[in-house]
């Protein structure tokens, strides 16, 4: 088990680091905008989806061993960019960005609640997927049963952004630094033989 999880531990930490770094951005710009227009919250939500589907997607299809494991944030990826372009796109108020925002969250947050239940015991990023899966999965059902003013709604956007942004980065670093060169050493030969 330990071997098996040790070289992604070693490798796959850049994913979630970039991550949260990608959802920062769009939490400070949200936080420091008066603005809370649901067009307000449409383009901010659409620029990180694109910008945070192609980058995450790009980086899950390098540093994810397990093949089934990297076909669910493939396709979260997809979903995500997708989300994006129709934020960018559609023209739509208040409830466009409630209905949007719930369904990507719903999907992308079961998808990754998955991934992360299914490599349990396996690799310790599991535990920060089940985590964000959940977390994510949350936000779809706010958005989608709470009666949502758009300064409230684009401020709970922000807020996840935050939330998500912060534990990413630490759960990057922590996957980072749980790699002793005593856990690397075995697995070296055999990482740069399979990568």
């Amino acid at each position: 088990m330990a071997i098996a999880a040790a070289p992604e531990r070693a490798r796959y930490w850049v994913v979630p680091v970039v991550r949260g770094i990608l959802a920062l951005v769009p939490a400070a710009v949200i936080t420091f905008s008066q603005n809370h227009s649901p067009e307000f919250g449409l383009l901010v939500f659409g620029g990180w989806a694109v910008a945070s589907g192609l980058i995450t997607g790009a980086l899950s299809l390098r540093f994810t061993e397990e093949r089934g494991i990297r076909s669910f944030f493939v396709i979260a990826a997809v979903v995500t960019v997708a989300a994006g372009l129709l934020a960018l796109t559609v023209p739509g108020g208040l409830p466009f960005l409630l209905y949007l925002v719930s369904v990507w969250a719903a999907i992308t947050g079961i998808l990754e609640l998955f991934a992360g239940l299914r490599a349990r015991g396996r690799t310790p990023a599991a535990r920060d997927w089940i985590a964000v899966g959940a977390f994510t999965a949350i936000l779809a059902i706010v958005f989608l049963v709470l009666p949502l003013d758009a300064v409230t709604a684009v401020g709970l956007l922000g807020g996840y952004l935050v939330i998500l942004g912060v534990y990413l980065v630490i759960g990057g670093f922590s996957l980072k630094w749980a790699t002793s060169p005593a856990d690397a050493a075995p697995d070296a030969p055999g990482t740069e033989q399979h990568s």
